[in-house]
């Protein structure tokens, strides 16, 4: 039998195969090893961007303490980001605010885009 350039044949082995390549084992094992790695950061992303994708992430892996959630989004930022949130005058419960970070990491990456634009 020709299979041509189509080498699924049946309906069960196209099911087979698209579950092995596009459904992970354990999406929350991936998820969590991805946030607990070295290669998950903000990069060239706009903070809303990386603020979703983590978001994202920390929801798929169950991460609800606050404190870990700020010390993962703050790890992951630029560092020119990190050093302006972590100088700015908040009280210490800051560091268990996840949303005084969010908002804070925001507000810096709109300045930035801002003063670049003039």
């Amino acid at each position: 039998m020709d299979t041509g350039i189509f080498p699924i044949q049946t309906w069960e082995n196209f099911e087979q195969q698209f579950w092995l390549h596009f459904f992970p084992v354990n999406v929350e094992v991936d998820v969590i090893n991805a946030l607990e790695g070295t290669s998950y950061h903000q990069g060239n992303r706009i903070v809303d961007d990386y603020l979703n994708s983590f978001q994202a992430l920390v929801s798929d892996a169950s991460y609800t303490d606050p404190q870990t959630l700020v010390v993962k989004f703050q790890r992951d930022l630029r560092l020119g980001i990190q050093n302006q949130i972590a100088t700015m005058p908040y009280e210490q419960s800051a560091n268990t605010n996840p949303d005084t970070w969010y908002r804070a990491a925001r507000r810096i990456d709109q300045a930035y885009f801002a003063n670049k634009a003039f």
